[in-house]
């Protein structure tokens, strides 16, 4: 803890400039904490289901659908 203490600058500046993907804080050799680059969640949310589900092109495609199988391509919900 005192090294991490000593050094946080220096090994917050590697993580951010990506010379290091993290970094591993120990107590008494233990892993307690770990040092990553910041990402913005938000952003990173934006197209995470792009391309996984049917197309659909208006909203009374997606009310047109009348049975359980055509809403599931015929798989179990």
């Amino acid at each position: 803890m005192f090294e991490a203490k000593t050094n946080l600058s220096r090994y917050v500046a590697s993580v951010a400039d990506h010379q290091e993907p993290y970094i591993v804080i120990t107590r008494s050799g233990k892993p307690v904490a770990k040092i990553v680059p910041f990402t913005d969640e938000e952003t990173n949310r934006i197209g995470l289901a792009e391309g996984k589900l049917p197309s659909l092109s208006s909203l009374e495609d997606f009310n047109s659908i009348v049975t359980e199988d055509e809403f599931t391509g015929g798989g179990i919900l």
